[in-house]
């Protein structure tokens, strides 16, 4: 999967999908797509990736407590 690094504006390879989709992990490992040479794995922090498209990931990939904050919205807007 490739996903752009929101700083440099390049393309990386996400060498770590589990991690990648994995909300309490904050970092994969990829490798920068530019040159023409492969370049050598780093580290890279979630929160500094976007889609391609500019769309961000999804939150489910950074919140492992999402779902309990949105339901806790919905109790708090119907006045339970």
């Amino acid at each position: 999967m490739l996903l752009e690094h929101r700083p440099s504006g390049v393309l990386v390879e996400v060498l770590t999908l589990e991690e990648l989709y994995n909300p309490c992990r904050c970092e994969i490992i990829g490798r920068l797509q530019a040159g023409e040479e492969m370049q050598d794995p780093e580290t890279f922090l979630k929160s500094e990736l976007i889609f391609p498209s500019g769309e961000t990931l999804p939150c489910c990939w950074f919140d492992a407590h999402y779902r309990e904050k949105i339901a806790l919205k919905k109790t708090i807007a119907m006045g339970v």
